[in-house]
């Protein structure tokens, strides 16, 4: 197999100004992101920061992810990566990508991006954040919990807080296999060394690193971590990010010790989690208590067509009422998809042939549709497709 190919990479990297006023960056009309630098956070982490081409500001809120659109060995890839940096910097924008052993995206990032590279993306997007519409939710008490590279949203808020000086009462939790493999521990640290009394950072390891042994909270989160970090928990808003096994833990440990759980949130570090989340038959359900309380004469005819894919030489049929990618899902195709929401972007596709209803949430531009895409899993056909995939 070919290697793959290296992103294109500009000799001299447009540096961000500090001049005032700049626009807001507008990934429809730009979204072509520089990589400025490359930051080895750990032996299998790296934080790529990322700016636009013309010095633009970045408008997010703070635990919200971008959508990148690669192309690795002729193929095209999205991804969602949360940002791990703060608005409160809004000159560049960081993501930070842990190597996945045979992770096509994530191995392709480390292996080939370098600074200068230049990397497309959209967003941001995404509802996971303890800030609304710009300002802190009303909590006056937080417990962050996450678990491997599923700090970054986490990340992005105590960043936040801690620049806006904003007085929050804090207690970041964060389990790591070792001390070696605790992301962003200096920060982490220095955060809490600046906000005595209200910022505490309890990392927690299950093994000591190679010749630096752990004297800290060892093992995984259980009631008697949270119990001594955080007596008060169960009076905190819970924000939870890490790997499903870990956040379904918390979700039972919290369960089980009475905690009020309309004050837990949570984000999948694995998009694909969601997708698997999605109750097939909900579209039929919802459609058939519709059309019982919808007069008979303004019922649209319910049609099957043809869906085609291409590439897969695989032809299924889909019903109007039914979003593509759930029609292949039950016909056995395989096809990339994360949220289900129309957010994300990984089940963005090219129609060769036919037309689609779609109602998406922002994770294709206006000029893709334009061109023909669309996202699967918020399309319902009106006419049969061919589907380049």
């Amino acid at each position: 197999m070919d290697a793959a190919p290296t992103p294109a990479v500009s000799p001299e990297p447009a540096a961000p100004r500090l001049a005032f006023p700049l626009p807001a960056w507008n990934p429809e009309g730009d979204d072509a992101l520089t990589v400025l630098a490359i930051r080895e956070e750990t032996a299998d982490v790296k934080t790529f920061v990322l700016a636009p081409q013309e010095p633009c500001l970045f408008h997010y809120r703070p635990g919200q992810f971008l959508t990148l659109e690669l192309t690795i060995d002729g193929e095209t890839i999205n991804r969602c990566y949360t940002i791990a940096s703060a608005p409160t910097r809004p000159h560049t924008l960081a993501i930070t990508v842990k190597r996945v052993p045979g992770g096509p995206v994530s191995n392709w990032l480390h292996d080939h991006v370098r600074v200068g590279s230049s990397l497309r993306a959209v967003g941001p997007m995404g509802e996971f954040s303890c800030f609304l519409q710009g300002t802190p939710a009303p909590a006056p008490k937080y417990l962050f919990l996450s678990g491997g590279s599923g700090i970054t949203p986490l990340m992005s808020m105590a960043r936040t807080f801690h620049d806006l000086a904003v007085p929050r009462d804090i207690v970041f939790v964060h389990a790591a296999r070792s001390p070696a493999d605790i992301i962003f521990r200096d920060e982490l640290e220095l955060m809490a060394r600046n906000q005595p009394g209200a910022f505490r950072f309890a990392p927690i390891c299950e093994a000591d690193s190679p010749f630096a042994p752990w004297h800290g909270l060892r093992g995984r989160v259980s009631l008697g971590v949270l119990e001594h970090v955080a007596p008060d928990f169960r009076e905190r808003e819970v924000f939870v990010c890490g790997p499903a096994p870990f956040m379904k833990a918390v979700r039972e440990l919290l369960k089980g010790a009475g905690f009020d759980m309309a004050r837990h949130h949570e984000e999948s570090f694995d998009f694909a989690e969601l997708a698997k989340a999605e109750p097939e038959v909900a579209a039929e359900v919802v459609s058939a208590e519709l059309l019982q309380a919808v007069p008979e004469a303004l019922i649209a005819p319910i049609v099957t067509y043809t869906v085609e894919f291409a590439k897969q030489k695989r032809s299924i049929e889909c019903r109007s009422d039914m979003f593509v990618l759930d029609a292949a899902r039950r016909a056995g195709v395989r096809l990339p998809s994360s949220c289900s929401k129309g957010l994300c972007g990984t089940c963005k596709s090219k129609l060769i042939e036919g037309t689609v209803e779609m109602k998406h949430g922002g994770g294709i531009r206006q000029r893709e549709i334009d061109a023909g895409m669309a996202l699967l899993c918020c399309s319902k056909p009106t006419s049969n497709l061919v589907v380049d995939r």
